[in-house]
């Protein structure tokens, strides 16, 4: 396990940290590693996510009907 510290963090930040663990039972510590951690999770989830959602597109679709191609002269 690694160790972090972080210097220059402002009071309100702090009192707000703190009123979070509190409501959610933890440590503020423990809280500030579950935010980190689900922080960097989303980040890591993102691709899974988009292509979850953009499951729905996937298929087979008709093709537009098509004339046939044109002689093109290029002299």
């Amino acid at each position: 396990m690694a160790t972090l510290t972080i210097r220059s963090l402002s009071e309100s930040t702090k009192r707000a940290l703190k009123a979070r663990a509190a409501r959610n039972d933890r440590s503020m510590e423990a809280e500030a590693r579950d935010i980190l951690q689900a922080a960097v999770s989303a980040d890591q989830d993102f691709i899974t996510g988009w292509l979850d959602r953009a499951a729905e597109f996937r298929g087979d679709f008709p093709s537009p009907d098509r004339s046939p191609a044109r002689r093109v002269d290029l002299d």
